[in-house]
């Protein structure tokens, strides 16, 4: 048995290292308070303006643009004290080695303030009214310390799945990804605390759909095809793009990746391979630049005979979103915008299931195995 052997990647931050950027943060505002200087933060701008297309390293990330978020400036200095209020939570919770939620820290920092205005009137301020805010507040601390919220020990809910021949270590216990009958392993909120010891694949697989997964992992679909089996059930959460990103980087395994033949599906392929607008500032830790797309591709649908029933109509959203990616320049290869417009002229989609119309083993005993052994994939 011929193990895939451990390249050097990247090192998470110790807890101790957390508890220094955390501070160090809090730090700039305490320096400029004791100058008598106005205190203020600097934060990269996470907004589409401001998203790069990298294409020498095919990811998206964020550029240099900043915003000055200043306390004694009306329209910023709610979002001043809302961003000293949530790093004084989180750094809490590091000290005291906790390990809240998002929306523990939504609910833990939620109070109603009270005071009276300039011409005597009482008034009440919530500091956050809802969780969009409070995460907002935690995206804009992760882009000015450069650390993930799960390296700071924020949880979340975790939603991604692996299986087949992996032995990882978690928390001291040695747990084999392939004996676990018919379930999987449910990827953590912070995958780089998981220790991977073994890797016995020559590929990973990337299902966009929880159903289909649970389909080839019943069929031990791993087993027989010596792969490792992931899904992020739909758009896929930070944890299994971090978890896919380490299967690649450390260990040199594909990706292939497979997603419903409509303009939704492809962009999640992207979100795998190129990371997403949202997230663009820690596409470098979460983005996989050698992701293959190994379908459903708009050509299969004709390449393959889907019969008539299987086929859908694509929705105006499918189009709009569709004429949406063909604009974006990590959608701009030849192969790409073929098949966008091609799905564009002919209005039509279909799911993975699609595929079942030649038979219920057709995506596991043909397709996949000959896409991949003929190399008939899209990048």
């Amino acid at each position: 048995m011929v193990k895939r052997r451990r390249r050097k990647a990247f090192k998470a931050p110790t807890y101790e290292e957390v508890i220094e950027r955390l501070e160090a943060l809090g730090r700039v505002v305490v320096d400029q308070i004791m100058k008598g200087e106005k205190p203020y933060f600097e934060i990269p701008v996470r907004s589409l303006a401001n998203t790069i297309w990298d294409s020498r390293r095919r990811i998206l990330r964020l550029g240099s643009k900043k915003a000055i978020r200043d306390f004694f400036s009306i329209n910023e200095s709610k979002k001043f004290m809302q961003t000293v209020l949530m790093l004084s939570l989180m750094l809490r919770a590091r000290r005291e080695n906790d390990y809240p939620t998002i929306r523990d820290l939504y609910y833990t920092g939620k109070h109603t303030i009270e005071y009276v205005d300039h011409l005597g009137r009482k008034r009440t301020e919530e500091t956050w009214y809802d969780q969009r805010e409070s995460n907002a507040i935690i995206q804009d601390i992760e882009v000015m310390t450069g650390i993930l919220r799960e390296h700071m020990g924020i949880m979340h809910d975790a939603k991604g799945k692996i299986v087949g021949n992996v032995i990882i270590r978690s928390k001291g216990y040695r747990i084999d990804l392939s004996r676990l009958g018919s379930g999987a392993y449910a990827i953590p909120p912070n995958p780089d605390r998981l220790e991977i010891l073994e890797v016995d694949a020559e590929y990973v697989l990337v299902v966009e759909k929880d159903a289909i997964f649970e389909r080839l992992n019943e069929e031990e679909y791993w087993r027989r095809e010596k792969c490792v089996l992931i899904t992020g059930k739909g758009q896929p959460d930070r944890s299994t793009r971090r978890m896919v990103r380490r299967l690649s980087e450390e260990f040199g395994l594909p990706i292939y990746i497979l997603t419903d033949c409509d303009s939704f599906g492809f962009y999640i392929y992207s979100v795998y391979r190129s990371g997403s607008i949202s997230l663009s500032y820690e596409s470098e830790r979460l983005a996989t630049p050698d992701a293959k797309f190994i379908g459903v591709a708009v050509t299969d649908i004709y390449e393959y005979k889907i019969p008539k029933n299987y086929i859908i109509k694509a929705t105006e959203r499918d189009l709009k979103r569709a004429k949406e990616l063909l604009s974006y320049p990590w959608f701009s290869s030849k192969a790409w915008q073929k098949q966008l417009k091609l799905f564009l002229k002919r209005k039509e989609k279909i799911e993975i299931e699609a595929l079942s119309g030649h038979g219920f083993k057709f995506l596991s005993h043909r397709y996949l195995p000959e896409k991949i052994s003929t190399g008939k994939w899209i990048e």
